[in-house]
C-alpha cells in the first residue's frame, strides 16, 4: 500500500524521518519495500504570478503572459515571456512555471524557445504535466496565497512509503490502519477524521429500499442518497493526494468513495440513481445466464454463485468486485447513491477470481471488513460529496443489520505467553504492551476457570493466583482469535529484535525414522543410473486426461493406495489447459520429453516421483506412483562403440536396480497385449513381491501421434512402489561369505520367439531343485543357423550350499532336469 507522509501526518504525529519510520514499521511486521520522494523530478519549477495576459500576436489560440517568478517586492523581482496555449488563465493568478533548463516528470526537458516569432523563457504547467493532479486541459491554478519564486517541490513534495501489508492484516489497508501502528510504535494517539454529515433533505426512505436476500454473503448494507449533485473535478489538494495514493482521480463523486477507501479501508461504491429502477435495491445472488457490462465495458454472464447488488431490472453492480456500466457516474448525474456494505470475504475472492476483477475494493473485502465501518464509510462518503459536489444529503441512513456486535473477549495466561516468547514479562507489561494496539487487558474478576474464545479451539484454563488476563480486542482486530494470536502481538509490540535466543528446554527423540526415505534412495539411485528428475504440473488438460489413462485395473504394492475412480475436474481452473487432476504420470512425462526434442534435445532419460488423483463417489483418492521415460539414446556414442537407442530392456534394468535397492523379490514379467497406450509386442506388466507392481513398455504410435508428439520412439514406466508415500529402507543383516564355492553352469537354449525369456527363467527356477542359488538371462540371439520364428537363450545358473562343496554329478543332475523341463514346457532344445 502507498501512504503518502503528508496524508498519514494528518491522522498522527510522526516526528521521524522517513528512513527511520520505515524501519520501525517493518520490525513491526509492516514491511516498508519502498521509499518514494514525489517532486524531485519538478527540477527548476516555481512559483509564478500572472501580471498580464495578452493575445499572441501572431497566433489567435496562443497567449502571450508576462510572469513574475522572482521575489513580490523590491527591485529583485524578475519577470518572463512565456507563451501559453491554455484559456484558463488570467492575470493575478499563480501558477507553476517551469524555467528554461527545468526538466519534468518523464524525463521532459524546457528550453527557451522561439514560437511563431515570440521567443518564450519557459512553459507554464498543468497539473497532469506535474503528475499533481488529473486535469491535462488547463493550467494547474494554485491558491492565491502561495509564495512566489517558491520551489514547487518544497510546496507540494511529500514521501511515499510503499508499505507491504500482509493478507491476515485487512486492517492495515488504510492510512488510518497504518497510523495505528505508528502510533503504536512511537507512543502517539490516532485522530480519526471528524465525521460530520449535513443532512438537509428528507428521509431517506422516501427515495431508497434496500432488500438483502442472502444475509449470509452480505451481513450489512448500508446506503445514502445525495440529490442535486453537480459532477465535476475534485479539489486539486484532493487529486494529489489520491495520486500520491496511486490512485486515479475521476470525478467529485467517485474520488470521494476512492477517498474514504483509502482513508479508512472501507470500499465504497457510488451509483448514478438514475440507474436503480424505482429507488430499490436487492442483494442478491446471480441468476444462471443473467448478463452485466461492468465498468470496464465487458459484458459478463454471470453465474448462481455471484452475489450481484439488482435493481427491479437486472443486475447493476457485481458485489465488492465492479459496478455496471449502466449506473456508472457521469457528467449528467444529478442524484447519487451510496453504497457501503459487509460481504463475505470467501464469496468475494472467489468472485474476482472467477471474473479475473482484482480490484483495489476486492483485495480488502476479501480480507475482512470491521462490522462499523459500514455505517460510518457511508457516513463519511455522504459528507466528502457534499463538500466537493454540492447537493443534499437525505436524512437518515438504509441499514439492514444496524446492531452492531460486542468487542470479542480472549482470554490468555501471562506464564504461557512468556513460555511461547522465552521472555518474562510481567502482567501488567503485557497489558501495557497491548494497549499500545487498543487491546485493552484486565484480571477475570475472580471468575474462573476462563473460557479462551475464539478460533476455532475453545478451550478453559484456570486464571491460577491472577495468571490469566482477558483481552477485549478492537473490532477491527479480526486477525486476534486465540491466545497464540496475543502472544504473537506482544512479541511484534516489544519488538522481534528484543526476544532473547533461548534453546527449546525439551529434549528432542534420540532418533527418528525419516517417513522420505525410500523416497530420497530412489532419487538418488535413478539419478545416479543417468536419469534427470523432473516435476511436472499435477494440473492437466481434459484431453491429457483422456488420453493417457491406463486401462487395467490398477495392482498396487503393499501399502499404497489404489489407481481408481473418475478424473477430479477443477472448479475454478486457470486454463482449459489446467482443468482436471491428472490420474497417471505417462502423460506429463511425454510432454516433457517431446518439449526436449522441440528444442534440440534428442536423448532424454527422466523421471519422476509424483502424485495422481481420482474420485470414488465424493471421496477424492490420491496415490504415489514412480513414472520414468526415455527415448532417443540409452547410451552416447563414444570411441568403442556407437550409439545405442533406449529399448524396453533399458527400462527394465532401471526398475531391476530399484528392486535390488529395495531387496525386493526377483522381478517377475507379464506379456502385456491389450493395454491400448503401449505397443502390444512391446510391454509387460511388472511384479516384485509385494514392493513393487506396475507396467513398462513402449508407446504406441498410434497415442504418439493423436497427442501430436513428435517423438518416434518413447519407452515408459509407471510402477506403485511399497513406502513411496512414506517408508524406510529394509535393513538385510549381514551374511557371513560362504566357505564353499558355488559351481556356475551356462545354458543355451533354442525356443520359439513367442516365448517369454520370463518363463523360462521360472520354469529353472523350479526344475533346478533347492540347490539353484540364482538365475541369470545373459544373451539373446536371433539368425542364423536359428530359424526366423526361433531365437536362443542363454541363461547362467548358480549351484551351491552353505554346509558343503557339491560334486560335478550333482550339478550335472541338476542341469539335466532345468533342460528336461524345458523341453517338456517350452519345446526348448540344446543349442549346439
Amino acid at each position: 500500500m502507498r501512504v503518502p507522509l503528508s496524508w498519514l501526518r494528518e491522522v498522527v504525529d510522526v516526528d521521524l524521518t522517513p528512513e527511520a519510520l520505515a524501519e520501525r514499521l517493518t520490525l513491526l511486521g509492516m514491511e516498508v519495500q519502498g521509499i518514494e520522494r514525489r517532486g524531485t523530478e519538478w527540477r527548476n519549477v516555481v512559483v509564478g504570478e500572472l501580471l498580464e495576459v495578452a493575445p499572441h500576436p501572431r497566433a489567435d489560440r496562443l497567449s502571450l503572459t508576462r510572469v513574475r517568478v522572482g521575489a513580490a517586492n523590491g527591485g529583485g523581482a524578475e519577470t518572463l515571456e512565456i507563451v501559453c496555449g491554455a484559456t484558463n488563465i488570467a492575470a493575478g493568478q499563480r501558477v507553476p512555471v517551469a524555467l528554461p533548463g527545468a526538466i519534468l516528470p518523464g524525463d521532459r526537458r524546457i528550453e527557451r524557445t522561439e514560437k511563431i516569432g515570440v521567443v518564450s523563457n519557459g512553459m507554464l504547467c498543468s497539473g497532469d504535466e506535474l503528475k499533481l493532479t488529473a486535469d491535462g486541459d488547463g493550467i494547474l491554478i494554485l491558491p492565491a496565497d502561495t509564495p512566489i519564486g517558491t520551489p514547487l517541490a518544497d510546496l507540494f513534495g511529500d514521501v511515499v512509503l510503499d508499505v507491504d501489508v500482509k493478507p491476515n492484516r485487512g486492517d492495515a489497508l488504510s492510512i488510518v490502519g497504518i497510523a495505528r501502528e505508528v502510533a503504536a510504535a512511537t507512543d502517539q494517539q490516532v485522530r480519526w477524521p471528524e465525521v460530520n454529515v449535513e443532512e438537509t433533505g428528507g428521509p431517506v426512505a422516501d427515495h431508497l429500499r434496500v432488500e438483502v436476500e442472502d444475509e449470509r454473503l452480505c451481513p450489512r448494507f448500508v446506503g445514502r442518497w445525495i440529490s442535486g449533485v453537480r459532477i465535476g473535478p475534485s479539489p486539486d489538494a484532493i487529486q494529489m493526494r489520491l495520486l500520491a495514493a496511486g490512485q486515479r482521480p475521476v470525478s467529485n463523486v467517485v474520488d470521494a468513495a476512492n477517498y474514504v477507501m483509502l482513508e479508512l479501508g472501507k470500499p465504497i461504491h457510488t451509483f448514478d440513481a438514475a440507474a436503480v429502477g424505482g429507488g430499490r435495491i436487492v442483494v442478491r445472488r446471480a441468476r444462471s445466464g443473467e448478463e452485466l457490462v461492468t465498468l470496464d465495458h465487458v459484458a459478463r454472464t454471470l453465474t448462481d454463485e455471484t452475489l450481484v447488488i439488482a435493481d427491479a431490472d437486472g443486475p447493476i453492480g457485481i458485489a465488492g468486485v465492479m459496478g455496471g456500466e449502466a449506473s456508472e457516474i457521469g457528467p449528467g448525474t444529478t442524484d447519487v447513491v451510496v453504497e457501503s456494505a459487509i460481504f463475505d470475504p470467501v464469496s468475494i475472492r472467489r468472485t474476482a477470481f472467477r471474473y479475473a476483477l482484482r480490484s483495489e475494493a476486492s483485495l480488502r473485502f476479501e480480507k475482512g471488513q470491521e462490522f462499523r465501518l459500514a455505517r460510518i464509510g457511508a457516513d463519511r462518503t455522504a459528507q466528502l460529496v457534499h463538500a466537493w459536489a454540492g447537493g443534499t444529503v437525505a436524512r437518515g441512513r438504509v441499514d439492514s443489520h444496524p446492531n452492531e456486535p460486542e468487542p470479542t473477549r480472549v482470554a490468555f495466561r501471562t506464564a504461557r505467553i512468556n513460555r511461547l516468547l522465552g521472555t518474562a514479562l510481567t502482567p501488567p507489561e503485557q497489558a501495557a504492551l497491548l494497549e499500545r494496539v487498543g487491546i485493552s487487558a484486565e484480571a477475570p474478576g475472580g471468575v474462573t476457570p476462563v473460557q479462551i474464545v475464539g478460533g476455532s479451539h475453545p478451550a478453559t484454563v484456570d486464571a491460577g493466583a491472577g495468571e490469566a488476563l482477558v483481552a477485549t480486542v478492537p473490532a477491527w482486530r479480526r486477525d486476534i482469535e486465540i491466545e497464540a494470536d496475543l502472544a504473537e502481538e506482544i512479541a511484534r509490540l516489544r519488538g522481534y529484535e528484543l526476544v532473547p535466543a533461548t534453546l527449546p528446554d525439551t529434549t528432542p527423540p534420540d532418533w527418528h525414522a525419516d517417513p522420505l526415505e525410500v523416497r530420497d534412495a530412489i532419487r538418488d539411485a535413478l539419478v545416479g543410473a543417468g536419469l534427470t528428475e523432473v516435476v511436472t504440473h499435477a494440473l492437466v488438460s481434459a484431453g491429457e486426461v483422456e488420453r493417457f489413462r491406463w486401462s487395467f485395473a490398477d495392482e498396487p504394492a503393499s501399502g499404497e493406495a489404489a489407481r481408481e475412480g473418475d478424473p477430479v475436474a477443477v472448479t475454478n481452473p486457470l486454463s482449459s489447459d489446467h482443468a482436471f487432476l491428472r490420474q497417471a504420470l505417462v502423460g506429463s512425462l511425454a510432454t516433457i520429453a517431446d518439449a526436449n526434442l522441440r528444442r534440440g534435445t534428442e536423448d532424454v532419460a527422466i523421471f519422476e516421483v509424483g502424485k495422481g488423483y481420482g474420485q470414488v463417489g465424493d471421496e477424492p483418492r490420491e496415490w504415489w506412483r514412480l513414472g520414468i521415460a526415455l527415448t532417443g539414446s540409452f547410451e552416447a556414442a563414444a570411441w568403442n562403440r556407437p550409439a545405442r537407442p533406449a529399448d524396453v530392456a533399458d527400462a527394465k534394468g532401471v526398475i531391476e536396480l530399484i528392486a535390488g535397492l529395495l531387496d525386493a523379490e526377483d522381478v517377475h514379467y507379464e506379456r502385456l497385449a491389450d493395454e491400448p497406450l503401449l505397443h502390444p509386442g512391446r510391454s509387460a506388466r511388472v511384479l516384485a513381491g509385494s514392493t513393487i507392481a506396475g507396467v513398462v513398455g513402449e508407446l504406441h504410435p498410434r497415442v504418439l501421434q493423436e497427442a501430436g508428439l513428435r517423438l518416434e520412439r518413447l519407452v515408459v514406466a509407471e510402477l506403485s512402489i511399497a513406502g513411496l508415500s512414506g517408508g524406510q529402507l529394509p535393513t538385510s543383516p549381514a551374511a557371513t561369505p560362504p566357505r564353499q564355492p558355488s559351481v556356475e553352469r551356462d545354458l543355451a537354449v533354442v525356443v520359439a520367439d513367442d516365448v517369454e525369456a520370463g518363463a523360462a527363467s521360472a520354469t529353472i527356477r523350479r526344475a533346478a531343485g533347492a540347490l539353484l542359488q540364482d538365475v541369470r538371462l545373459f544373451d539373446v540371439y536371433r539368425g542364423r543357423p536359428l530359424a526366423e520364428s526361433e531365437r536362443s537363450l542363454a541363461f547362467r545358473l548358480r549351484f551351491g550350499t552353505s554346509d558343503r562343496t557339491l560334486t560335478e554329478g550333482e550339478a550335472d543332475a541338476a542341469v539335466a532336469a532345468v533342460i528336461a523341463a524345458l523341453q517338456a514346457e517350452h519345446g526348448a532344445r540344446l543349442r549346439s
